[in-house]
């Protein structure tokens, strides 16, 4: 591994895809068929991810920040090739400090803004893939609901998932997310079997701007 910085990113290699991940910017990954073309693909969504970092409060400069450096190179697996990111880099392992646990949550509970605003604005009714495919905005939001409320397992949690309209639920859900990540401490994972803090901040918010990332791109 080499030294983690800001432009760090990692590779997660699987047989049909592969993922580019920055490893400072939770949330800021995407794949594609190639490495040279997953490494493309998360330049050309810089932008995009300025927006949540503006959110944070967190300055990001999006034309330094997109000439990346690869810190690591991991083999992917199944759920690599579905679709999703799933390798842990050792760069996860590395312990937090008071400081970099609260950007953490800062970034994620930016994501989920990001997520809402794009949600409001959004129609029900979202345009269809090639084939007809693809849920509709509620279901979106009850899918990334759904699959939180099994992450958040992953870090010692248990918690019901919120209905999409119980706005209450959904804030509480989310403070205990952000309380139990800006607490770490440790690089281990808090249960067994569990995700190390930073990996689960990645994909919580990985998974939250896929989809309002997606939502934008059907609404038109």
């Amino acid at each position: 591994m080499g030294r983690v910085g800001s432009r760090s990113i990692y590779l997660e290699v699987g047989r049909q895809k592969v993922f580019a991940c920055s490893l400072e910017w939770p949330g800021w990954a995407r794949p594609a068929k190639t490495e040279a073309a997953a490494i493309e693909l998360l330049a050309e969504y810089a932008p995009r991810y300025e927006a949540v970092a503006f959110r944070a409060g967190v300055l990001f400069d999006p034309e330094k920040l997109k000439r990346f450096q690869v810190v690591e190179r991991l083999p992917g697996s199944a759920t690599t090739d579905f679709g999703a990111i799933d390798a842990k880099p050792v760069a996860d392992l590395r312990p937090l400090t008071a400081t970099t646990a609260e950007r953490l949550a800062t970034l994620v509970k930016a994501t989920w803004d990001e997520f809402d605003e794009v949600v409001a604005g959004a129609p029900p009714e979202l345009r269809k893939g090639p084939r007809g495919g693809g849920r509709d905005r509620d279901r979106i939001v009850q899918h990334v609901l759904g699959a939180e409320a099994s992450y958040v397992r992953k870090i010692g949690l248990r918690l019901n998932e919120p209905r999409s309209d119980d706005k209450k639920a959904i804030k509480q859900f989310r403070n205990e997310v952000m309380n139990t990540l800006r607490s770490a401490r440790s690089s281990n994972p808090p249960v067994d079997r569990g995700w190390p803090p930073r990996y689960a901040a990645r994909r919580i918010a990985w998974h939250v701007l896929d989809h309002a990332w997606e939502i934008e791109d059907r609404s038109s």
